[in-house]
């Protein structure tokens, strides 16, 4: 197995009604990437600047933070021609390493846009190694800049960031570093691609909590309405699990619950609702065995969101 540490930068429209932001809201200008071999050596290195196709002038602030100029690009090759070479300098087995959870998002996003085909056929396993650093050396909750992540390290500051090769480079160094054989197992899912059926939906144990990916559904009634989405299994021993507390939701997306398993004790539920790239919905389901107190504090919460619900509607009859 080999990784590849990939870092993008991109472009957009410096006016919000612009049209073309519909299209393609980022637009790639550069990619760096670096590879790294199954022992976390720095073995190749990737970089190319790439010529826009839809926006011909650069964002101030884009300019301003990456220091690219669009004078720089027009003689550059166009993003199919940088891709398909950076596809073939990819190894044929290998996982993608990225600083948060956007680049690989909108590396697919631009691949579809100019006719190529995405990188997988539903969700993979890659690398958030800004997550990563967080569990491995902070509270697993937080999110660091990746200069604060190289700072924290100490690691040599040789070349300036927020450039592709750069921050993929830096990016690298910090995976590096990670050692925590539990930060190592906590693999992210990049969602672009969703599962295609029930059966090719994503169930996932990690060291103390599961993770369920669905499939995309016409809207958040049909999400909430399906078995699979809202079940309360336990993880652990695969039973289907009473609820102390029934699903409800403080905000319209996210939805929270609390089960019993009389062998592992109190298990809190918690959906999120995101935006499939069709206007259609999915679900992430997370679940985790947790003390009574927090099971108290859950009730605390339902409870408030009932008081902010019933204050709304005498709002709206006033």
């Amino acid at each position: 197995m080999e990784y590849i540490v990939l870092d993008l930068e991109w472009n957009q429209a410096s006016d919000s009604n612009d049209d073309r932001s519909k299209m393609l809201n980022f637009e790639i200008v550069e990619i760096g990437a670096v590879k790294l071999n199954n022992r976390m050596e720095i073995i190749d290195t990737f970089h190319e600047m790439i010529r826009p196709q839809v926006y011909d002038e650069m964002h101030k602030i884009t300019e301003r933070l990456i220091q690219i100029h669009m004078s720089e690009l027009v003689n550059c090759r166009l993003f199919n021609e940088v891709m398909k070479d950076f596809l073939e300098w990819c190894s044929d087995e290998y996982m993608f390493g990225t600083w948060g959870p956007l680049d690989l998002t909108e590396l697919q996003r631009n691949m579809v846009f100019f006719g190529m085909e995405p990188l997988g056929t539903g969700p993979f396993k890659f690398y958030d190694v800004q997550k990563l650093f967080s569990i491995a050396y902070e509270d697993g909750k937080s999110r660091r800049s990746l200069e604060y992540a190289v700072d924290f390290l100490k690691l040599t500051k040789d070349i300036p960031f927020h450039r592709a090769i750069s921050d993929a480079y830096y990016t690298a160094r910090v995976l590096q570093m990670i050692k925590d054989p539990v930060a190592l197992q906590r693999v992210s899912f990049d969602t672009f691609i969703l599962p295609e059926n029930h059966r090719r939906e994503v169930h996932v144990v990690f060291d103390n909590y599961a993770k369920y990916i669905s499939r995309a559904f016409e809207d958040k009634e049909a999400l909430l309405a399906d078995r699979e989405v809202i079940s309360t299994r336990c993880y652990l021993c695969h039973r289907n699990l009473r609820r102390k507390i029934r699903w409800f939701s403080p905000n319209g997306k996210h939805y929270y619950s609390v089960s019993y398993c009389d062998k592992h004790g109190y298990m809190k539920g918690k959906i999120r609702i995101r935006k499939a790239e069709n206007n259609m919905v999915f679900a992430v389901k997370t679940t985790k065995f947790i003390s009574e107190k927090e099971v108290a504090g859950i009730q605390m919460k339902k409870e408030r969101a009932r008081e902010i619900r019933k204050e709304r509607r005498h709002r709206e009859n006033a």
